[in-house]
């Protein structure tokens, strides 16, 4: 893992309490500050530019992860993404990069591969 300049903060927005607890448990035991919550309408009311990266579900009600980015993008915050999502659907991965998704990852979330995903859209993010 490299030097972290500063511990970079992490918005998780998961409504399933098992996944969101493993990411959480991944991302902590790697040093990075995380803020959790059950529901992406929670998370959104919250993300503003203060987070370095956001990770949320595709699937989750009333706000799903693409609604969530929508949201984001509305109020001007280009905080990076990263969508969760159980499904094997084609056509959300192109959805995904029309919104400008760092990256899809599929359940079960593996420790090793979230946090490659997470180092290199950190590092995109601050022009690495």
């Amino acid at each position: 893992m490299p030097e972290l300049s500063h511990t970079y903060r992490i918005l998780i927005a998961e409504d399933n309490d098992f996944v969101r607890m493993q990411i959480v448990k991944f991302l902590s035991d790697a040093g990075y500050q995380v803020d959790d919550f059950d529901s992406a309408l929670n998370a959104v009311s919250v993300i503003g530019d203060s987070y370095d990266l956001a990770i949320v579900d595709v699937r989750m009600e009333p706000m799903g992860g693409f609604d969530f980015i929508k949201a984001m993008k509305g109020e001007g915050i280009s905080t990076p993404v990263i969508l969760v999502t159980g499904d094997q659907d084609p056509d959300l991965l192109s959805d995904a990069s029309r919104l400008g998704v760092g990256a899809v990852l599929i359940k079960p979330v593996q420790k090793d591969r979230l946090l490659k995903t997470v180092e290199k859209t950190l590092q995109k993010k601050k022009g690495g």
